[in-house]
């Protein structure tokens, strides 16, 4: 199935599910349904969807190992994220896994229907702005290849494997060079919230990135760090 109009939800609370499928069709999509984590990734994994709405807690797999098989396969459909629980530790493993949204249950319809539309609404101005940016789809900085199109990074003719985020962050960087970002504004132009207490998400990205790209990532040559202010790309003195 290839059909960008349906939303997979992967949820064992049929009820929930039932209430969830309402307000997505009311939006206008139609909506596939699973109801462990096992089927949930099958699908996933074999069809295309607008978006995924998926459960914490399910039977047979959980959906923070379901988000993580998603991601290794799937890189760019929104996943947002359900759960009775409100532990901070459960909201950041859900974004450093991949989700792009997190919400606590119960909610509200409102709450849920303005979620799901953000997150639609950020997909469509991040496609928008890599048509308008199709000029520079290749940026090359010293030993550092970054092509944007192919969604593909090279260095010392070496392919370097980057998660969604990671190349994402690296990209907004090298469109940049000297252009300082605290946190919090990465927070919100990749991630597309503003996570209050969750800057260590950047942190940890950052410091993976890192590893992927730098020689000697305890002293970058191309991801500094600001101390207090933030991070900056350089680009090496005989590119720039």
């Amino acid at each position: 199935m290839n059909d960008l109009s349906t939303v997979l939800v992967i949820e064992d609370d049929r009820k929930m599910v039932d209430l969830v499928d309402i307000h997505l069709r009311d939006l206008g999509f139609s909506v596939d349904r699973a109801y462990t984590g096992v089927t949930g990734l099958e699908k996933a994994l074999s069809n295309e969807y607008r978006m995924i709405i998926l459960d914490l807690m399910l039977p047979e797999m959980d959906g923070t190992e379901v988000c993580k098989r998603i991601r290794a396969k799937n890189k760019y459909t929104p996943i947002m994220m359900l759960t009775a629980r409100s532990e901070e530790l459960d909201k950041v493993l859900g974004l450093e896994i991949g989700a792009d949204d997190y919400i606590t249950k119960p909610f509200s319809v409102r709450e849920f229907i303005a979620r799901v539309r953000v997150i639609l609404r950020r997909i469509e101005i991040e496609k928008e702005k890599n048509e308008e940016e199709n000029n520079k789809q290749c940026i090359k900085a010293g030993d550092l290849i970054i092509d944007i199109e192919k969604h593909k990074v090279v260095l010392d003719g070496k392919t370097v494997e980057l998660t969604a985020k990671e190349f994402d962050l690296l990209v907004l960087f090298a469109r940049h060079p000297g252009r300082i970002y605290n946190r919090e504004t990465l927070l919100e132009i990749i991630w597309g919230y503003t996570y209050d207490g969750y800057e260590h998400t950047v942190n940890s990205h950052i410091n993976r990135l890192r590893n992927k790209i730098e020689k000697d990532p305890t002293h970058p040559q191309y991801i500094k760090t600001l101390w207090g202010v933030g991070y900056r790309f350089e680009i090496p003195e005989e590119d720039s």
